[in-house]
């Protein structure tokens, strides 16, 4: 099975977040990395006020069904500082995000050690953060939307990264 690592970068809604939790645990995902102000489940030495940290946690519950407590996840305050990381460790950064220079989905071939960054709702991945990953990938739209939610557009690429036939 492919190593694959998720990174959500300023992703506003606890329910994506939650939803992008289940779809994690459902596929395999070894961590969920989130960054910026994405909002993420309560812990133990939570700094944020506890009403609000109770809120998020079960706005957060309410899609993820319990995956917050499956899947490992960790808050990290700088993305980019976690992406070099990551590449030190021989992992590929792919972000998922409509560019000029995208490779369409079905033409991606994933690394053993993929991972795939996601970013905002409506703004997509931040210019100085593409410029930090290896490629971008995208799903080809067929109707008259260009884009698909920030949370089906994750299952999908990473169903296409946990299932690829590496032979």
């Amino acid at each position: 099975m492919p190593h694959c690592i998720l990174i959500i970068h300023n992703i506003r809604s606890c329910y994506n977040v939650g939803s992008i939790f289940r779809t994690a645990d459902g596929l395999g995902v070894e961590k969920i990395y989130i960054t910026g102000y994405s909002p993420y489940p309560a812990t133990n030495n939570d700094s944020r006020l506890p009403y609000l940290a109770q809120k998020i946690d079960h706005q957060i519950h309410k899609t993820a069904l319990g995956a917050e407590k499956t899947v490992s996840w960790e808050y990290i305050d700088n993305v980019c500082d976690l992406i070099t990381k990551m590449r030190s460790s021989k992992f590929q950064i792919v972000g998922l995000e409509q560019t000029p220079n995208s490779l369409p989905l079905q033409a991606f071939k994933p690394n053993n050690k993929t991972v795939l960054i996601v970013g905002r709702e409506i703004g997509g991945i931040e210019k100085s953060i593409l410029e930090l990953t290896d490629l971008t990938i995208e799903i080809p739209m067929f109707g008259t939307k260009d884009s698909f939610n920030v949370a089906q557009a994750t299952a999908i690429a990473l169903y296409h990264i946990k299932t690829f036939d590496y032979k």
